[in-house]
């Protein structure tokens, strides 16, 4: 049978017991003994999940206890020096990733960024000329014999040299990364030589910024790199996410042993790819969708790989298209999903399942091609579903006109009239919208669920926590107050829940960073909105001040960002019809009184093609659905928008396109080097720079506060510059939230000080 694989595994545990355990750590609740034995539980479980399907290989190194890239980080003895301090070790690793640890000062943590077009994060290595790299951290060769002593036949997994050097950043000016590839080579080769004295035959080396247009420089790199580092152990260089056929003339000529494409987005470069490699290479050939989770039609796949299977014979190999991690672990947990929409699905677990399947049926198994025409059929009949079409949502996106995305006034004319109804202070003071998710607002929110408070019961116990937010942003002086977020799980969750055309699943968590899980909701029809969502609570809190409160909207691209979509639209089609649901609730919001409604839109930047010629054509639609979504507004209601973790640079006019009266961002990580892009293009209109890193525990101080406004100072005028947090105050305390913010304010009005 065709060799069978996996590039990854999710490694968050079936109920999320790695984020508990990472959490318990963090606040010193168990030992670093006890976080370890968690780790090696859940490995051992993947491992048994990927031998149980009857895959070729488990795949081992696809573990991390914060994400791949600072593991990789560490493995290569590359540590940032405000966190070394002797030998590296686990708290190292958080230190670089949070800005503390257990144990160690507590310094700046390391930029985070997203993952390609995913939600998914990574920590960015940092670079400097003098670097110097080091075989230092162990993890992966123990987790191999972890799993060669449990029986496994075993696939260690790595992030190729050139991926790394890619995904980091310099952090002095004068040098260029890419010059530190040959000293990062020695490691390599030290990695693969242990490898190999472990009995390793194969390795997955991860190259996905083969998928991007790249710089001839890091192009010709390529092969320079793998002459160096082939030779110990057979390689498999991995592509995901993209067609590579643009980088097919340097693929083919690298000193590797296979090649593994994603052939669930780019099907198409599957008969170039055959004709260019090397006749003695494998081809994994990457069907499963790892990004989806709608179950696989295997007929379809049968039609469409047979003649590549016919053509490469035992050098076929099959595989999902990417790691699993973006996936669920398992639907067999799913007790609450409609019976017609869970035989639509497939996640982590199932997804193993149907890799094998696939591949017995390709090999010829008359028992395999009847079951896997009976396990597509369900999938088939979607397509005539009446859930999921509806001629009334398709009518109303049908008749979208130009003038249907334009607000009454230029942003000139809006201002004026937003500063007399506002009439806010210099440098104004809000956050991003949510606060702390306290375990009573859990436990509520699970006992309504549960049917064990009722209706009313609820309502009053999410008025009590609006009222307290009230109150202490007051207390602390904050000018322009939200509502704080207690009825709402998650930012886009929440609005699926109260559209149609969507479902919620119990236990579909994907790992988004460290122990950050979130629960993308599943697209499974056309989309509309039955009745207002936010009103009610946005009026209730804007009854309880004198000062304005943000009605909070998630914006149509980051709803069909973090969720997992149809894919018989397309993601154009998709946000249109979300745009169109929330064009009405900012009408019903600003008819209701609300003067200010944030559209949080932090998923435009990640969702971009990761083909910059394919750009202009994205970033078209999804601005233009972003507008729609807002241009209901009259012109003395202020739109704002928020954008985190993205690179603004190379989109920064689609920014200014969108005509947010005030764009809030992240750049506190950063020391405010964002603003850059906006100091180059001259932003028109207002921007709030995150001035507090609420993804660290770490407190900033008033001066630090007041140093980075300083900085911001140089590229906003003060009339047009807020200050604010980086991103909502969910996953923090109060205790931290109130000390921060009180900084945060007293910052603001040393600033108003310094200017009268």
């Amino acid at each position: 049978m065709t060799t069978t694989h996996i590039l990854g595994y999710p490694r968050i545990g079936n109920k999320r017991e790695l984020k508990f355990a990472l959490e318990q750590y963090w606040q010193g609740e168990i030992s670093q003994q006890g976080l370890l034995d968690v780790g090696a539980t859940i490995r051992h479980h993947n491992w048994q999940v990927q031998k149980d399907a009857g895959l070729s290989f488990v795949t081992v190194g696809d573990f991390a206890w914060y994400d791949q890239v600072l593991q990789t980080s560490l493995t290569l003895g590359h540590i940032p020096n405000r966190h070394r301090n002797g030998h590296p070790d686990l708290d190292t690793l958080f230190r670089i990733a949070r800005g503390k640890a257990p144990t160690g000062c507590s310094c700046a943590a390391s930029d985070m960024t997203k993952w390609f077009n995913t939600n998914y994060h990574y920590i960015v290595p940092e670079f400097t000329k003098e670097d110097q790299f080091n075989l230092s951290w162990n993890q992966i060769f123990d987790e191999v014999n972890e799993a060669q002593k449990s029986g496994h036949s075993v696939k260690p997994v790595i992030l190729g040299p050139l991926s790394y050097l890619y995904l980091g950043k310099e952090k002095e000016e004068g040098f260029n990364r890419l010059d530190l590839l040959p000293r990062l080579l020695s490691v390599y080769q030290q990695i693969f030589a242990k490898f190999k004295a472990q009995g390793v035959e194969w390795v997955q080396i991860d190259e996905p910024i083969l998928a991007l247009e790249l710089p001839e420089a890091w192009r010709k790199a390529y092969k320079l790199a793998y002459q160096v580092i082939a030779g110990d152990v057979k390689l498999l260089l991995t592509t995901y996410f993209e067609s590579v056929e643009q980088q097919l003339d340097i693929i083919s000529q690298l000193q590797v042993n296979g090649l593994h494409i994603d052939l669930s987005v780019a099907p198409q470069q599957l008969d170039a790819v055959l004709n260019s490699v090397p006749r003695n290479w494998i081809v994994s050939l990457g069907a499963i969708n790892g990004r989806n989770v709608w179950r696989a039609n295997l007929n379809t796949w049968i039609k469409t790989l047979t003649p590549a299977i016919e053509k490469l014979g035992d050098r076929a190999w099959l595989s999902t298209s990417c790691s699993l991690l973006h996936t669920p672990v398992d639907l067999e947990q799913e007790t609450d999903l409609e019976p017609e929409v869970e035989s639509w699905l497939a996640f982590a677990k199932q997804k193993t399942g149907e890799v094998v399947l696939l591949a017995e049926a390709l090999s010829g198994n008359e028992t395999a091609i009847t079951k896997c025409a009976e396990y597509s059929a369900t999938i088939e009949a979607r397509a005539t579903s009446t859930r999921v079409n509806k001629p009334e949502v398709q009518s109303r996106v049908n008749a979208i006109t130009d003038a249907l995305a334009k607000r009454d006034v230029d942003y000139g004319q809006r201002a004026e009239a937003q500063r007399a109804t506002l009439k806010l202070p210099l440098f104004p003071t809000t956050t991003i919208g949510s606060f702390p998710q306290t375990g009573e607002i859990r436990q509520q929110r699970r006992a309504h669920k549960a049917g064990n408070l009722t209706d009313a019961g609820y309502k009053s116990a999410m008025q009590g926590h609006i009222k307290d937010a009230i109150k202490r942003q007051e207390k602390l002086g904050l000018d322009v107050l939200v509502h704080g977020e207690p009825e709402r799980n998650d930012m886009v969750e929440y609005f699926a829940e109260n559209l149609d055309g969507f479902a919620v699943t119990r236990f579909g968590w994907v790992q988004s960073y460290g122990s950050r899980c979130v629960k993308p909701a599943l697209i499974v029809g056309d989309i509309s909105r039955e009745s207002p969502i936010t009103v009610e609570w946005a009026t209730y809190a804007q009854s309880l001040s004198e000062k304005p409160v943000k009605g909070m909207l998630t914006g149509p691209v980051t709803i069909l960002g973090w969720t997992f979509p149809r894919e018989d639209l397309s993601r154009q089609q998709i946000a249109e019809q979300i745009a169109l649901a929330l064009r009405d609730e900012v009408a019903d919001l600003q008819d209701a009184g609300i003067k200010i409604i944030q559209i949080d839109e932090p998923a435009i930047r990640e969702g971009m093609p990761l083909k910059a010629s394919d750009w202009k054509a994205y970033l078209e639609w999804a601005v233009n659905a972003f507008k729609i979504s807002a241009a209901s507004a009259v012109a003395d209601t202020q739109i704002h928008t928020h954008m985190c973790y993205s690179e603004f640079n190379d989109i920064i006019d689609s920014v200014a396109a969108l005509d947010a009266d005030v764009i809030t961002i992240e750049t506190s990580r950063s020391d405010m080097e964002l603003l850059q892009a906006f100091e180059e293009f001259s932003y028109p209109n207002e921007i709030g720079p995150g001035v507090y890193d609420i993804h660290s525990p770490n407190i900033p101080s008033v001066e630090s506060i007041v140093g980075l406004l300083e900085k911001a100072r140089k590229t906003i005028p003060d009339q047009r510059l807020w200050v604010n947090p980086d991103c909502g105050l969910k996953t923090r305390n109060w205790t931290e939230v109130e000390s921060a913010l009180a900084n945060l304010v007293e910052a603001a009005k040393t600033l108003r000080s310094a200017t009268q």
